[in-house]
């Protein structure tokens, strides 16, 4: 696990690409979940990372809708934010694991709301500091790995 400051937005969206530059280095798929308090930045590294993978277009917060859908051609990307969660049964709703025909993304926002273990990829803490975020990163496997020692 490793940590760093985040000044600005522009700072967050260079994270962003960074993560999305090591997705775009594997064919797997792959999940990412975020945690961290209202206002920290999750939604606009979503953002970030999904730009980078080549979605140009308005990426809206899930937050009511619980999950958004955005493809390019080469990912289906799912953005869940589980904020509003009122029940378990509302995540099989999502069908986060369906079966598709490009390399899926998955981006889960609050995955503590979570009644059943996900294996992700890469999980991220947001944390207000100052005026900037701190972030912290845990990969699960080697592919992260370079992206969490550039955060140490």
């Amino acid at each position: 696990m490793s940590s760093r400051y985040l000044d600005d937005e522009a700072s967050t969206s260079q994270l962003g690409y960074e993560i999305a530059e090591e997705i775009q280095k594997d064919n797997n798929d792959f999940e990412i979940h975020l945690y961290g308090e209202l206002g920290t930045g999750k939604t606009f590294l979503t953002k970030a990372v999904l730009k980078a993978l080549g979605y140009h277009e308005i990426v809206k917060s899930p937050t009511y809708t619980l999950c958004e859908e955005y493809e390019t051609s080469k990912f289906l990307c799912l953005h869940a934010d589980l904020y509003r969660l009122e029940n378990s049964q509302e995540v099989d709703v999502l069908d986060l694991d369906r079966v598709a025909d490009r390399r899926k993304i998955i981006i889960i926002e609050w995955p503590q709301k979570l009644t059943s273990k996900r294996d992700f990829d890469l999980k991220i803490n947001l944390e207000h500091s100052d005026k900037g975020r701190k972030v912290t990163i845990l990969q699960h496997d080697k592919i992260f790995l370079n992206l969490v020692n550039n955060y140490e």
